[in-house]
């Protein structure tokens, strides 16, 4: 069987990273009960981590648990041990966590690769490692460090079953972060509705694709060059994600009027190159802009008081539209049907477009 990955990411915080990742996997999960779905997660503050594994105290207790086991089960667990036995870690089934086993309310084909707030810490070892002068021609360490998650999310890890990965990612571009990039075919990009998002889009390419002019001193030592050098693939771009956006004069019109500027610097780019997007097949002819937003963009609503709930008690949102009173830090916290409702639908929505 096979595998897809979607890695979710922007070079800028505050997006919804995490939230994204955990709903948007919970529900992918509970509509596809034939395939499993695992989400890696790359980022050291374990957010998504914690959300799946209970949410609150209970999730944060968890993660902490699972990194403090004498080989974590977690992220940093897996490739330390990879790294140990250069790179041929075959038992990630032991590194794996099944979520349901931790948290009822989801379903029992997700599975977790726990984040850990020690990917900082070997942050430093990674890099070391990476830039190593290679012993030979076939040696090549900057492709092996950066392929360590990449191994994982090329393979199904049930023979029988296709397997969806998700990876969380943080908003810094270290090397963990790299890899994380590297270990995804698809991006899916959360944006804010606001003008940091758009210079952040010409950066996120830079950063993957290259500027176009190599610099005649760190030209060769960029991310970009390096995936030229060593023959490694790029994620091509899959959905543009206006999140949090205003309700009092509804999504698109807060998406018009505050981030069209962010969709025109990302139809510049596939513009530039059609080939960087999913869906793109080399020969035809190019989206105008108004198609272009049809097929690349997404608007999310603001989940509001639902998104308290959720990423509090570990809930997916086609669980919130069941139930109406909820209790977050001794606090009552109401959430109203038709919020429920049209949370699970957009984001049910959303996970119909991968």
């Amino acid at each position: 069987m096979k595998s897809k990955s979607y890695v979710i990411w922007n070079n800028k915080g505050g997006v919804g990273k995490s939230t994204i990742c955990f709903h948007l996997a919970s529900v992918y999960a509970a509509k596809n009960p034939n395939k499993d779905v695992v989400v890696v997660d790359m980022c050291p503050q374990a957010n998504v981590s914690m959300m799946l594994l209970g949410g609150g105290n209970m999730g944060e207790e968890k993660v902490e648990q699972l990194i403090s086991e004498g080989t974590p089960k977690s992220v940093v667990g897996y490739m330390t041990d990879s790294i140990l036995n250069n790179y041929s870690t075959q038992n990630l089934s032991e590194f794996l966590v099944k979520v349901n086993d931790n948290n009822e309310h989801l379903p029992g084909n997700l599975f977790l690769l726990c984040g850990d707030g020690n990917l900082e810490l070997i942050a430093p070892l990674l890099a070391g490692r990476a830039n190593a002068t290679p012993l030979s021609q076939a040696d090549k360490p900057w492709e092996q460090v950066h392929s360590i998650i990449k191994r994982v999310t090329d393979n199904p890890i049930n023979e029988d079953r296709e397997t969806i990965y998700f990876i969380d990612t943080n908003p810094s571009f270290s090397i963990y972060t790299q890899i994380a990039i590297i270990s995804g075919e698809r991006l899916i990009i959360p944006i804010n509705a606001d003008d940091s998002s758009r210079v952040a889009i010409s950066a996120l390419f830079n950063l993957i694709y290259g500027s176009g002019q190599i610099h005649p001193v760190y030209g060769n030592y960029t991310f970009s060059a390096r995936l030229n050098k060593n023959n490694m693939r790029r994620p091509i771009i899959h959905l543009l994600l206006g999140n949090r956006f205003t309700q009092r004069v509804g999504a698109a019109h807060a998406f018009k009027a505050l981030s069209e500027a962010t969709a025109n610097a990302m139809y510049r780019e596939y513009e530039k190159d059609p080939a960087r997007f999913s869906n793109y097949s080399n020969g035809t002819t190019p989206l105008l802009f108004d198609d272009f937003q049809t097929k690349y963009v997404f608007e999310l609503r603001d989940f509001n008081s639902a998104g308290v709930v959720a990423a509090n008690q570990g809930l997916p949102l086609n669980e919130i539209a069941d139930q109406r009173v909820y209790e977050v830090y001794g606090q009552k916290i109401q959430v109203s049907k038709e919020q429920g409702e049209l949370c699970k639908k957009v984001i049910e929505d959303l996970a119909n477009k991968l």
